[in-house]
């Protein structure tokens, strides 16, 4: 007879707000919270938490080495740059998501001077590899654009 699953103590976990861990691996410039790990909630394959970016403000240069990782901007307006030297430059906001894959060196940036950044963020490992960089950063950053089939070159006139 196979084992019946206990859904009330194996099923639906809820994080309220007032129970984010801050014990975290941190980046500086950011403040990362805990919502969704092993401890919190059971996860075995992932990690979810909050970061906050005061305004006009930025993180260090940094990777989560072979962590993918997807943020989800709630509040503000994010400026990402990455790159070897941080030559790549693209703008999110609320709403929006930004995707980083593994080992990419990258910074989050506060594009606002009066309003925080607030974001969700899921890491594909519940390992907190955080690798701060001391890079030389470009001067001028190349805007790039998310350009395919179902999403045009902005820059373009249709």
């Amino acid at each position: 007879m196979a084992q019946k699953t206990d859904w009330r103590e194996q099923g639906v976990r809820v994080v309220t707000s007032n129970q984010l861990d801050l014990d975290t691996a941190q980046t500086p410039g950011m403040t990362r919270a805990t919502a969704i790990n092993r401890a919190s909630a059971g996860a075995e394959k992932l990690w979810a938490g909050t970061v906050k970016i005061y305004p006009n403000a930025k993180t260090g240069a940094h990777h989560h080495g072979p962590l993918e990782s997807v943020i989800y901007v709630v509040k503000g307006k994010a400026r990402m740059r990455w790159g070897n030297q941080l030559e790549f430059t693209a703008e999110a906001g609320p709403g929006d998501f930004i995707y980083v894959p593994p080992y990419v060196p990258h910074q989050e940036i506060n594009a606002n001077e009066d309003e925080s950044l607030e974001c969700v963020l899921v890491r594909s490992d519940q390992e907190p590899v955080i690798v701060n960089l001391d890079i030389p950063v470009a001067e001028e950053p190349e805007n790039v654009f998310w350009v395919d089939p179902i999403h045009p070159d902005p820059e373009i006139d249709l």
